[in-house]
């Protein structure tokens, strides 16, 4: 296990959740409804910041949700998050979603989300978390979208 600072590796962290869309999880149109889909993101987002920071993490910001295609009763969805970028005490999470129709086989990317989290100290408290390593091109250039991402929402907030 590493010790509280000692930076991890996104491999150390990322989450893959399966699930199987059922009647209760659907709109009339036999489609999942969007909130249903919005938790199960914000669950797998907040097990890899836990997972990051080996603390207790809130979410406090939802970015760029975007539904490409519907999820549909009886698909097996995918869910993939890894984190993609940390801060002082911030990190920010990459979701992506999948849907797999288990009878033909063929898979459709429906949904992307990135989450802010921030771990809490023993009182509720922001608390400074682990850097990242890099290990993979993939991950320096997430890395890098997701800084400027964070720096988007901290101009636009000093906007306000």
């Amino acid at each position: 296990m590493n010790t509280p600072l000692e930076a991890k590796k996104v491999s150390e962290s990322a989450v893959e959740m399966r699930s199987l869309v059922m009647p209760n999880d659907t709109n009339p149109q036999n489609t999942i409804f969007g909130g249903v889909v919005m938790s199960w993101i914000d669950m797998a987002a907040a097990m890899v910041a836990e997972r990051h920071s080996n603390r207790p993490v809130v979410t406090v910001h939802v970015d760029d949700m975007s539904f490409k295609a519907p999820i549909k009763i009886g698909d097996h969805v995918l869910i993939k998050a890894s984190i993609n970028y940390v801060g002082k005490t911030s990190m920010l999470v990459g979701v992506k979603v999948i849907a797999e129709n288990p009878f033909t086989g063929i898979s459709r990317h429906t949904t992307t989300a990135y989450l802010s989290f921030v771990a809490l100290d023993d009182i509720g408290r922001p608390i400074q978390i682990r850097g990242l390593i890099l290990e993979t091109e993939a991950e320096k250039r997430r890395f890098q979208e997701g800084k400027n991402r964070v720096e988007a929402m901290k101009k636009n907030n000093l906007k306000k």
